[in-house]
């Protein structure tokens, strides 16, 4: 049986006691919901699967996934919402009511000094082809597949300038091989 890989600091085995445990999802903020939305389910297909709204805090949470079979989506509030913090792999937005008409109102891209927060990654199944979609919907580019040292590798803005880099797994088996 294969095992994972090691490097210093990681335990030798995942502690009894997590398991079961999966990363959910990972959460931006957005300045205009209707730009972002359309963006992740335009430029990657990626659907809504639950929206989340709290007017006493005033901000919605909107859930975007990839779903393979729609009809598998529960039409009931409280089962799709179970169903949602159940599934892997997510994006959060968050929204701030407001936000889209304060031009104070930007979000750090976690790139830009100080450095924190890096980038989300989609997998494609054909990056060349992926490249010209962007292409024809006029997204912006911070690298190109062939750019720079490391090729096949692809990295686009969101409407809020977060990094999304993106990757065909088929090109990447020589990644990092001396």
């Amino acid at each position: 049986m294969t095992k994972p890989e090691q490097s210093p600091g990681v335990c030798d085995r995942a502690p009894e006691q997590t398991q079961g445990f999966r990363l959910n999802h990972t959460m931006v903020r957005v300045k205009d919901p209707q730009a972002s939305l359309a963006f992740y389910s335009t430029v990657f297909g990626m659907r809504l699967l639950r929206a989340l709204e709290f007017p006493e805090m005033q901000f919605t949470l909107y859930f975007l996934g990839h779903v393979d079979d729609e009809t598998q989506l529960p039409e009931d509030d409280g089962e799709r919402t179970v169903w949602t913090f159940s599934r892997t792999g997510l994006l959060e937005l968050t929204y701030n009511w407001g936000s889209e008409k304060d031009p104070e109102v930007s979000y750090h891209n976690g790139n830009d000094a100080p450095q924190g927060f890096g980038h989300l990654c989609m997998s494609v199944p054909d990056l060349d082809l992926a490249v010209a979609w962007f292409d024809e919907n006029d997204v912006e580019f911070v690298k190109r597949p062939d750019d720079g040292k490391m090729k096949d590798v692809a990295f686009v803005k969101d409407p809020d300038g977060y990094w999304i880099e993106v990757i065909e797994p088929a090109r990447l088996g020589g990644l990092a091989k001396g």
